[in-house]
């Protein structure tokens, strides 16, 4: 059993406290909690790990207990029950209550905050009769984190009128995406949100990439903040987009949606690509190049080092996209073809293409309804 500390009092007083926090405590859903999360300051209790492997886009970390400090506690709940845990738990924050509300005070100044921690259990609970005690306006996720989580599961798998920009490696879809979104249509830019760029070489020149958790709760946001029931475009991917995988639910709807095929001749693309990676260090080129050469074929890939070493970059992305056109076209013809619509392109400015991708689906939008 956990010996009392000097806190023992202050302990039994919060145990007492927490068993009639539902009768004191705003417990309010994700829901509402996320709206209210607009406009007033989200703070997450949980460990810096925790919060370093996943959290709500925007959230304030303020850790009740450091890793190890929550680590301990864990173990002690395991080993001789909720109070003697709850005991050692206080014996860690007591000195640091002062700290809470300052910091607090600093992260909102106008003393309304959000609060969560895993499971909206004495971590949350604690943390807010602290600052209410504190006069703060305090609100409490029910169910924490983890009910976040399901939360934004089941709206990722909600319907949603995609329409999918697709075309082979080079064909400018991202930046095709950027010119639609700048004419007033919806975008869900998932490379951006996942900071790769999706091919061997899609990590070069991005921030590090979030966890796959991370990158799911950052999805969610950037659809959260779009109406679903007008046409929302999206980039043709992969399931995997470097280190993270786009969520089952919201893959499926990417694959059973209507794609409009850019069929951009090669040259445009090499262009492109030596524009886009040219720059960057040749021995990052070279260690992407060997990371496909199984799939690119040794030769092709001698050939394509061998190029890159001269500057002969056009023959580099020329010898590149034998394999990507190869691996694109064959992800395609997995589709349904009859919502597969091919649009030949014509011009290299993507402003003009952008504009011709609309008016395209928007044609055969008519034609098949």
């Amino acid at each position: 059993m956990y010996k009392y500390s000097k806190y023992n009092s202050m302990i039994k007083m919060l145990i007492l406290l927490h068993d009639s926090y539902q009768f004191v405590m705003q417990y309010i859903g994700p829901e509402e909690f996320l709206s209210l999360s607009e406009n007033i300051p989200v703070i997450d209790v949980r460990s810096p790990l925790e919060f370093s492997e996943g959290h709500i886009p925007g959230a304030l970390n303020l850790p009740l207990f450091d890793d190890n400090e929550r680590k301990k506690v864990g173990t002690l709940y395991k080993q001789s029950g909720r109070q003697s845990a709850i005991l050692a738990g206080l014996d860690f924050v007591g000195l640091k209550m002062s700290q809470y509300v300052k910091q607090a005070s600093k992260l909102a100044p106008e003393r309304k905050v959000l609060i969560h921690c895993w499971r909206g259990g004495m971590r949350s609970a604690g943390m807010a009769w602290l600052l209410k005690t504190a006069d703060f306006n305090v609100s409490i996720l029910e169910g924490g984190y983890k009910a976040y989580r399901t939360y934004i599961r089941q709206k990722l798998g909600e319907g949603i009128i995609l329409v999918v920009l697709g075309g082979n490696t080079g064909s400018g879809k991202s930046e095709i995406l950027d010119r639609l979104e700048g004419m007033g249509e919806q975008i869900i830019d998932l490379e951006k949100i996942a900071h790769h760029k999706g091919s061997a070489f899609g990590d070069l020149g991005q921030e590090r990439q979030p966890t796959n958790e991370q990158f799911e709760n950052n999805l969610f946001k950037a659809l959260n903040k779009l109406d679903i029931t007008k046409t929302v475009w999206i980039e043709d991917e992969s399931r995997g987009i470097g280190t993270v995988g786009i969520p089952d639910v919201f893959y499926r709807q990417i694959r059973n949606s209507v794609v409009v095929f850019l069929d951009v001749p090669k040259s445009f693309r090499v262009k492109r690509l030596v524009e886009e990676y040219a720059a960057f260090d040749p021995q990052q080129l070279e260690n992407a190049i060997h990371r496909i050469t199984k799939k690119l074929g040794r030769q092709n890939a001698k050939l394509a080092i061998e190029a890159l070493h001269r500057k002969d970059f056009d023959t580099v992305a020329d010898l590149l996209l034998i394999y990507y056109d190869k691996a694109y076209l064959k992800g395609l013809s997995y589709r349904d073809e009859n919502k597969v619509f091919k649009l030949v392109v014509e011009s290299e400015d993507l402003e003009i293409v952008a504009q011709n991708v609309l008016e395209f689906y928007q044609k055969q939008k008519k034609l098949t309804n």
